[in-house]
């Protein structure tokens, strides 16, 4: 008997264990299904979803997949709209095109026949009172022209032994190179701000009948792009000597003959105001943390980044102060679709405080600016930070979800959420550098590679010079065209006066 009852209680201890494994395995499994149906949803959104990272409430069935079932459950229903008055829109017809003053005129007169400029009637002759007229914007393809520079020959009459004498060319950025600077300046415009690679400018050529291999194109892009290399170093040094700057990179693709390797494209943002003009761009083979130091030097003033493991590296070592960027914050809480939701609503409420507070900020003198920060900004962040490391330490989350991934990434970088509100001339967020990134994506989509690694340094500098241009609102063209003939003759030690933001001011001044 007792031997029966043993083996009945070793059978219920085998069940009851066989019984917890289960329930382990079903919490498992219901932990994978919920981070596979955020990860679902996350995707749907992606594909099928706006890209804007506001909060709109969607219906869920927007996203249904299976078909138009709903359609036929749809019954129809007289609805009573209420009247409303629409504003009829008027147009003045001003300023719907805004031309420059100088902008060419061609006239054509259209007149009546002679025989119509007679009464059929009594045959007097009509007598012009007025005249119509009309304007139409115009497109002719571009031209191109020859440049001839004729030199005459000089001599001594009686003395052979003086040589011949002639008048030296005009300075050049690429001497002995049959390209005009207007032409190279097209061509480095034409790649770097309209994102065409050679090859469709060599067609757009080709269409004019100018015919020019792609690989003359190339050679004279690298060429320029070294020969400018002064004025990026220039354009660097000014960079580090401000106060603040945003870093950030992104990948592209090497094509090192003969296979593709990936390098990265390193931008730094710095200058003053609260957008900083300059846009350097600095090109390494790999992601490796020392690369950082090679573009930053010693560097001593304020850095905005994300959290890559290398900046964090410098900022320590150096001793800089860091303004993690709130809109990477804000993009974890956004992604975080399932989870805790109404916290989610909370946080994503309170750091668009955030952003509302800063936008007057940046209307307010230095010292006005830091104490808006302080009074307003510090004690939200105080109520997140509390908030949001009471809800972590609480558990209840899975291990993997969005959520607990943008609870993590905001308690890891706590020490450093206030440094902006301390320092009037440092920004909440890393657009700057953001948006530096954006034009090589777009580009990097038509070019998709760089050719080699001399290529894509020369790459760098003229990418630098364009974009920075193109935040001045500079036609880069022109700056590109004037500063090339130029840059020989100007004095090594005074670079800066030909970088895009001292060139506009010199402009405005003449």
């Amino acid at each position: 008997m007792s031997s029966m009852v043993a083996t009945a209680n070793v059978t219920i201890e085998s069940l009851q264990i066989q019984l917890q494994n289960q329930e382990l395995q079903l919490q498992e499994r219901d932990q994978k299904i919920t981070y596979l149906e955020e990860q679902l949803a996350w995707l749907k959104r992606q594909i099928f979803g706006k890209k804007t990272e506001r909060i709109v409430d969607i219906p869920p069935e927007q996203f249904m997949l299976e078909g138009f079932e709903n359609i036929q459950e749809q019954t129809e229903e007289e609805q009573t709209v209420a009247t409303h008055k629409r504003k009829k829109r008027t147009s003045t017809g001003k300023d719907t095109i805004q031309l420059p003053d100088d902008l060419p005129v061609e006239t054509t007169v259209i007149d009546l026949p002679e025989e119509e400029k007679i009464c059929k009637e009594t045959g007097i002759a009509l007598k012009q009172i007025g005249e119509e007229v009309s304007f139409k914007l115009a497109h002719t393809p571009g031209s191109y022209f020859l440049k001839k520079f004729v030199r005459p020959k000089y001599a001594h009459p009686q003395q052979e032994e003086q040589g011949v004498h002639t008048a030296p060319m005009p300075e050049t950025l690429l001497p002995k190179c049959r390209a005009d600077e207007s032409l190279l300046a097209e061509i480095i415009t034409a790649k770097f701000a309209d994102h065409l690679p050679l090859y469709r400018i060599a067609e757009t050529m080709r269409r004019s009948d100018i015919v020019i291999s792609r690989r003359l194109l190339s050679q004279w892009v690298v060429s320029a792009g070294a020969a400018l290399k002064p004025l990026y170093n220039a354009m660097k040094q000014q960079i580090l000597n401000s106060d603040r700057l945003h870093i950030d990179e992104s990948p592209v693709n090497l094509f090192d003959s003969p296979k593709m390797t990936q390098g990265y494209m390193w931008v730094a943002c710095g200058g003053a105001g609260s957008d900083p003009p300059y846009r350097l761009y600095d090109f390494y083979e790999n992601r490796k943390h020392q690369n950082v130091e090679k573009i930053l030097g010693s560097y001593a003033g304020i850095i905005h980044s994300d959290k890559y493991g290398a900046y964090e590296k410098y900022i320590r070592k150096n001793g800089n102060v860091w303004c993690p960027c709130w809109v990477h914050i804000r993009r974890k809480f956004y992604e975080a679709e399932m989870g805790d939701l109404p916290l989610r609503a909370w946080v994503l409420d309170q750091i668009g405080e955030l952003f509302s507070i800063e936008k007057v900020a940046w209307t307010l003198p230095p010292d006005e600016r830091v104490k808006l920060r302080v009074t307003q900004a510090t004690p939200i962040i105080d109520a997140l930070t509390s908030k949001i490391k009471d809800r972590l330490t609480k558990g209840a989350l899975l291990p993997k979800s969005k959520f607990k991934e943008a609870l993590g990434y905001y308690c890891s970088v706590i020490p450093y959420l206030k440094n902006y509100t301390e320092h009037p001339s440092a920004r909440m967020d890393n657009n700057p550098a953001e948006r530096a990134i954006r034009p090589l994506a777009i580009g990097r989509k038509n070019w998709l590679f760089l050719g080699s690694k001399g290529s894509a340094e020369s790459a760098a500098t003229l990418l630098s010079l364009v974009q920075t241009c193109r935040a001045l609102n500079i036609n880069p063209r022109v700056y590109l065209e004037d500063i090339s003939r130029r840059i020989m003759s100007h004095s090594y030690q005074r670079l800066h006066e030909l970088l895009p933001d001292a060139w506009l001011k010199a402009r405005a001044i003449q």
